[in-house]
This record gives structure tokens, C-alpha cells and sequence, in this order.
């Protein structure tokens, strides 16, 4: 990690909100990454792009208080979390406008079964995980970095602070549940 990349981070800890300005250009190539794999599986219509994805993220992140963010990984991670807020009030608010239309599938990675990747829709899929969230966070983090933010064991493993062989075994449980919760019944 380069050394403007962790002056940022620190700078950022801190709740100086220019250090967003001097680390979204560091990390630009990677938001463009994660905002694309994000909005792979919207309809072709859909109004966000990758750029507008990333800029709306950096909107939603100005003025908070102190992100504390463990390095470049764990940042990815809390912007990844972001852009599925973004992505969710979206869908949430073209829901309101159409009264439940134009249903928006949920495209995710391979790795998970068919269960998941057939899920109904992006507010389903959030819902489900809140509800994973509420019973073992640590799981949905393992989602959450694994799905929206594309990241590998290793990377997970090193932003949770956790062992690969932990994160291997929360993101098989975490599957198999959101399977369950997904499932048509």
C-alpha cells in the first residue's frame, strides 16, 4: 500500500473528510471494479452507471464521522457496503414509484449456489442479510466482501482479522443460509 494511500486512511480515522478527495483517486480503479460487478446483474436500463455508482458513494461517505478504515481492503470494503445501500434505495425507491414493477434481479458470484443466485430480487437479498446480520455479523461481513466488494479469502480473512480458514467456514454457512432464506416457497 503506498504511502499516500495510508496518510489517507489515517486522515480519514481522524474525520477529515479531504482525505475522501485525496483516496478515491488512489483507489479509483478498484470502485470502478467493485461498482461494475455490482450493477452486473441490473436491467440493461437501470439508471446508475459504474461512475455515477462511485461518485454517489463518495456522496454517502462525505461527513461522516471518522471512517475507520484498518487499510485499503477494509475501505474497499466499507465503500462496497455503501454502494449496495445506494443500489437498495434505488431499487426501493423505483418499487414506491412502480407499487412492486419491474422487478430488479440480483446478479452474484458464481461461488454461490443457484439458490441464491436465482434470489428474487435486491431487496430480498438485503433483507436477508440484515436478518444474517442480526444473528451472526461476522457472516454477513464475509458476504458482504465476498459479493459486493469482490474480494478474495485472503483479502476478507486480513479485514475481519480473521483466519482464511475462518472465513471459508463463515461464508459456507453464511451460503447454505441465505439459500434457505432465498429459496422460493
Amino acid at each position: 500500500m503506498s504511502t499516500e494511500t495510508v496518510a489517507a486512511l489515517r486522515k480519514l480515522a481522524r474525520g477529515d473528510d479531504s482525505a475522501l478527495d485525496a483516496l478515491y483517486p488512489l483507489v479509483y480503479d478498484d470502485l470502478k471494479r467493485i461498482a461494475r460487478s455490482q450493477l452486473a446483474g441490473e436491467r440493461a436500463d437501470h439508471t446508475l452507471d459504474t461512475t455515477a455508482l462511485v461518485h454517489e458513494s463518495y456522496l454517502r461517505l462525505v461527513g461522516h464521522d471518522g471512517i475507520d478504515a484498518e487499510g485499503r481492503a477494509h475501505f474497499l470494503s466499507i465503500v462496497a457496503r455503501a454502494m449496495r445501500r445506494i443500489l437498495v434505495d434505488h431499487a426501493r425507491g423505483r418499487g414506491a414509484l412502480k407499487r412492486g414493477g419491474g422487478v430488479q434481479h440480483a446478479s452474484l458470484t458464481p461461488e454461490l449456489s443457484v439458490a441464491v443466485e436465482r434470489s428474487p430480487d435486491l431487496l430480498a437479498l438485503d433483507a436477508a442479510l440484515d436478518r444474517l446480520e442480526a444473528l451472526d455479523p461476522r457472516q454477513a461481513r464475509v458476504v458482504e466482501c465476498r459479493v459486493f466488494a469482490g474480494m478474495t479469502v485472503a483479502e476478507t480473512a486480513q479485514v475481519l482479522s480473521v483466519s482464511p480458514a475462518t472465513v471459508k467456514r463463515d461464508w459456507q454457512s453464511a451460503r447454505a443460509w441465505l439459500n434457505r432464506q432465498l429459496r422460493p416457497r
